[in-house]
């Protein structure tokens, strides 16, 4: 009688036994880079504090509702006769403003305001980068020369001068500019966020093609008769992933940083809307902060921390990543 086989472990090759091979489980490159990063501790804590801050911006009115007060609502009892804000005190943690507004509570507002802004600037930068990139790399010739080109004019341009020319003529008019696709407030300085960031990850992005183009892979789905557009997106494009990844990472703080500016200097979203840099420009006028500290030092403590919180995060994405580090 024929005896039945015995099973076969999975990726040996050899049947289990007392001194066979154990079963051999594979990870998935995801589930590597899970794994690196988690172990992180710094990276962890990072994520941690961009966790909070996306809560905050979440559930920033049900904040407002606990507390009791909006983020525009104005109380005479945290002005002085002389018309200076009063400073923190029970129901209102942070103190108040020049016009007598919880700081708290437009402190709160605000990382919606920062991280709505820095979030879709950076998306529209990433994809436009990521196409114009891709094409320019594969394609070649007179299309790669001419998009080269205008990476290195926008890249030459002083971006901060250029990025208030531009928001003082598109908020003169409320129709904005282009047509009014470019709207006076918020919308503009998405625009301008994701005008000036695309040629950073475009040229990275362009960098990587023109290595992976000439791999075996690429030749072999041009002789399956693969389209140009196929093997862009579909073949060379996911091998991307992890550079893009991070770079956008690294990217959203510096954004945060650009909105805080321009809302600074008087030319990003209007004064109803809630901003870190709107509210740094409100502590500087007239040197208020000489008095009322409190309305530079919270608005700047969050907006440092919330910088940090994604600088560490694209740190520990960009070590998890890395090729050359062992697991």
């Amino acid at each position: 009688m024929a005896q039945k086989a015995p099973p076969i472990t999975a990726g040996t090759g050899l049947p289990p036994g007392p001194g066979g091979p154990a079963t051999v489980q594979t990870r998935s490159i995801w589930r590597t880079v899970r794994s690196r990063f988690v172990k992180d501790r710094v990276a962890m804590v990072g994520l941690a504090f961009v966790v909070l801050f996306f809560l905050m911006a979440i559930f920033a009115p049900l904040i407002a509702a606990i507390i009791g007060h909006g983020p525009n609502e104005l109380f005479p009892q945290m002005v002085t006769p002389l018309g200076l804000p009063k400073g923190p005190r029970p129901g209102f943690w942070f103190g108040g403003d020049q016009v007598g507004r919880d700081v708290l509570v437009r402190v709160v507002y605000g990382a919606r305001t920062s991280l709505l802004v820095a979030l879709l600037g950076t998306f529209i930068a990433t994809v436009l980068g990521v196409v114009i990139g891709v094409a320019g790399g594969y394609l070649g010739g007179g299309f790669d020369t001419a998009v080269s080109r205008l990476i290195d004019i926008l890249l030459s341009l002083p971006l901060l001068l250029f990025a208030i020319g531009l928001s003082t003529v598109c908020a003169a008019s409320p129709q904005g500019c282009l047509g009014g696709l470019l709207q006076p407030g918020m919308t503009l300085v998405i625009g301008i966020i994701a005008l000036f960031t695309w040629p950073y990850i475009a040229r990275i992005v362009r960098g990587e093609v023109i290595s992976l183009r000439e791999r075996e892979f690429v030749d072999a789905a041009r002789a399956l008769g693969a389209s140009d557009r196929r093997i862009m997106f579909s073949e060379i494009l996911p091998n991307l992933v992890a550079p893009i990844i991070v770079y956008a990472t690294l990217t959203i703080p510096g954004n945060i940083l650009f909105e805080a500016a321009l809302s600074y200097l008087g030319v990003g979203v209007p004064q109803s809307t809630p901003s870190w840099g709107r509210m740094l420009s409100d502590a500087t006028n007239g040197n208020l902060f000489t008095y009322a500290w409190w309305m530079m030092l919270f608005p700047g403590i969050f907006l440092l921390v919330a910088t940090l919180a994604f600088n560490l995060v694209g740190d520990g994405l960009r070590d998890a990543l890395s090729p050359r580090r062992r697991s």
